[in-house]
């Protein structure tokens, strides 16, 4: 019976130990980190290992691969991909170019994941880009114009369809007035609730059609004193199931994060018991593996459907497309505007 957590890996190959563990607790997934890359040839042959793991035709293994600074993979496996803020800056001066541009990023990097087994990218993001906006989420950000966010996450999500990779959005409900790093502590933020609604929320609104969403780490006054966003039943319910519309797999962001506090199994039974589909946990320990899978029942029968619809798009066959081709209209829309 699948337990209801996407779980990182601590090497390049599976040791014999995560053998056994992944085995006796069947995670719904796995997540990749650089620690994980080697070779072409290595990813490959890691994921084909993987996949007997994870439920489905096609697994869930994941991957932050969203360009410019956070990206797990790196040339000359793949190419070089640029972070999003120059899409939003092309979208100021030419909307149809800055589209154009949008989907072809996410067709080149749906394209290379999908040729190394990769199934999901934890892209786009679609925080807003404020002046006090953290530098973590920074050139990850589109634009401050949710409308203009929404837009270009949209092409990206066209592009990762059109590859047979499945896009998550992320930080829902919004990631872009946090002052603070969650890796590394937790970031409060203390706008109204009407003023959330009329800028941070609209991005996942628009797109609450997406197959997944990844939670933020964040405490929002205004909407829970007391619970960040990934642990809080209101946010998840009332706002994010409710106001934002979203029925897709939703699961949390890190629970290794230090903006979270209290025993790993605890974090993770929390998220689900929130309204999470999925506990995320990437860092590969295996002891506190062992604590949340420990701590989780198997994965709801809601959960479960949500899982396999989320996974419709990495079931076709990605479209046939000239990498260098598409490399290099990209990199003539973008060019001037690094």
């Amino acid at each position: 019976m699948t337990i209801p957590v996407f779980f990182g890996l601590e090497g390049l190959t599976l040791s014999d130990q995560e053998r056994g563990f992944f085995k006796d607790v069947k995670p719904a997934g796995f997540i990749l980190f650089a620690r994980n890359i080697s070779t072409v040839e290595q990813v490959k042959a890691l994921c084909a290992d993987l996949s007997a793991y994870a439920p489905g035709p096609t697994p869930a293994i994941l991957i932050d691969q969203e360009g410019g600074r956070v990206r797990r993979l790196k040339p000359p496996l793949v190419h070089a991909h640029p972070p999003a803020r120059p899409l939003g800056l092309l979208y100021e001066r030419d909307p149809a170019a800055a589209l154009e541009g949008a989907k072809l990023h996410g067709q080149l990097i749906g394209a290379e994941l999908a040729d190394l087994g990769i199934s999901v990218d934890c892209l786009p993001v679609l925080d807003l880009l404020f002046p006090e906006t953290h530098n973590i989420i920074g050139d990850r950000a589109f634009s401050a114009d949710p409308e203009v966010v929404a837009a270009l996450g949209d092409a990206v999500i066209a592009g990762l369809t059109d590859s047979g990779v499945v896009p998550v959005i992320k930080h829902i409900p919004g990631h872009g007035r946090a002052k603070a790093d969650s890796h590394l502590e937790l970031p409060v933020v203390k706008a109204s609730k009407a003023e959330l609604m009329e800028t941070d929320f609209v991005p996942f609104k628009m797109l609450s059609n997406a197959p997944m969403a990844m939670t933020a780490h964040i405490l929002y006054t205004a909407l829970d004193e007391m619970d960040c966003a990934t642990h809080s039943a209101h946010i998840i319910d009332t706002i994010i199931r409710g106001h934002m519309g979203f029925d897709g797999l939703l699961m949390s962001d890190d629970l290794s994060m230090k903006a979270l506090g209290g025993e790993m199994g605890a974090r993770a039974l929390k998220a689900i018991q929130a309204g999470c589909d999925i506990a995320l946990h990437c860092n590969g320990d295996m002891a506190e593996m062992e604590a949340i899978a420990k701590a989780l029942s198997p994965i709801s029968d809601t959960s479960k459907q949500r899982l396999e619809k989320a996974m419709h798009p990495a079931l076709k066959a990605p479209q046939s497309v000239d990498m260098d081709a598409l490399f290099a209209a990209r990199s003539s829309l973008l060019e001037g505007l690094a």
